[in-house]
């Protein structure tokens, strides 16, 4: 068995090299080759943390990966990450423990930031560049580094922050790269003036009103992946001409769409999977006028794509299926 520390893993440029397989990640869940049980749940109240246990297998791979994650959001002003966490990569041939990678959260990050740019460019408009990030996390600055590592256009940022300390900071973070972008503490503000609007706070409560969103915008929720969260009004999410999910049982059950299921405003009628769009069986935006949100809980496949992309850059996966590399 190989541990893989997270400055090892920090070394590799999966931004842009884990992509395409987060992106078969999503499309593997609506064509029956991925086999995801139900997210293991375990919350922290009084810590004010919650910890999430995913694992899964992608029909085919050499691999299955079971992915601790923890989230402490009273971390961040104690100078320390609010994630953590490890993946385990297991033979799907023989059962073995492959490899620890001991990434302390990284890739949980990387994957979900990944995810994020996937599913805010399936979506947004052609004419989109204006995008608005709400929050000021870990999360805030990944889904900038996605975005502009990825993105087929340049982009204007706004980043919005509850002070213009914490959105500052978001901005010194991000020095390293050539972008266009600003800090607000005004958030009704950014949502009228954005094209596509990231949302990355463990908020409990919502933080956008229906109101503050013009037609034509686009939404990616990320921040609700577990029960009593929110970031958006209810009523935004049932005016949306479009609902995504990564996977609707998640998403009705914790995920942002949770909230106006249960006061009765949505069904999952209304949902279409992100991975049933990426691979062209649905069609995701209908017109420039649309309103579209996209639910993002984080899926198992995810976590095997990134898992596997690693392995196979480190040329480990070879050694596995038995090649070398």
């Amino acid at each position: 068995m190989i541990v893989v520390g997270r400055e090892k893993l920090a070394s590799l440029p999966l931004l842009t090299l884990a992509a395409p397989a987060i992106r078969d990640a999503y499309i593997a869940v609506t064509d029956g080759r991925a086999n995801v049980p139900p997210v293991g749940y375990l919350p922290l109240p009084g810590r004010n943390a919650d910890c999430h246990i995913k694992y899964g297998y992608i029909d085919g791979d050499p691999i299955f990966v079971v992915k601790i994650a923890s989230g402490f959001y009273d971390n961040p002003a104690k100078g320390l990450p609010s994630s953590n966490g490890m993946m385990v990569a297991v033979s799907s041939q023989t059962g073995d423990v492959v490899a620890v990678l001991d990434d302390k959260g990284l890739l949980t990050d990387l994957r979900t930031g990944i995810g994020g740019a996937i599913a805010t460019m399936a979506l947004w408009r052609k004419d989109a560049r204006r995008i608005g990030i709400v929050g000021t996390g870990t999360q805030a600055r990944i889904q900038i580094r996605a975005l502009a590592a990825l993105s087929d256009r340049p982009l204007r940022f706004t980043v919005w922050g509850r002070s213009m300390e914490r959105a500052n900071a978001v901005l010194a973070d991000l020095e390293d790269l050539e972008l266009s972008i600003a800090a607000t503490t005004d958030l009704e503000t950014l949502c009228r003036q954005s094209d596509a609007i990231v949302t990355t706070t463990p908020s409990k409560e919502p933080l956008i009103r229906s109101d503050w969103i013009a037609p034509g915008t686009h939404v990616t929720a990320m921040g609700a992946d577990a029960p009593g969260k929110q970031e958006l009004d209810i009523a935004l999410v049932a005016r949306a001409d479009r609902l995504v999910a990564d996977l609707a049982e998640q998403c009705f059950d914790h995920g942002e769409f949770s909230a106006a299921a249960r006061a009765g405003l949505i069904g999952t009628d209304r949902c279409v999977a992100l991975g049933a769009i990426l691979s062209g069986a649905a069609k995701g935006r209908r017109s420039d006028r649309d309103i579209t949100i996209a639910d993002l809980t984080g899926i198992a496949t995810q976590d095997i794509a990134i898992a596997r992309t690693v392995l196979d850059e480190l040329g480990l996966l070879g050694r596995l299926q038995g090649t070398t590399q």
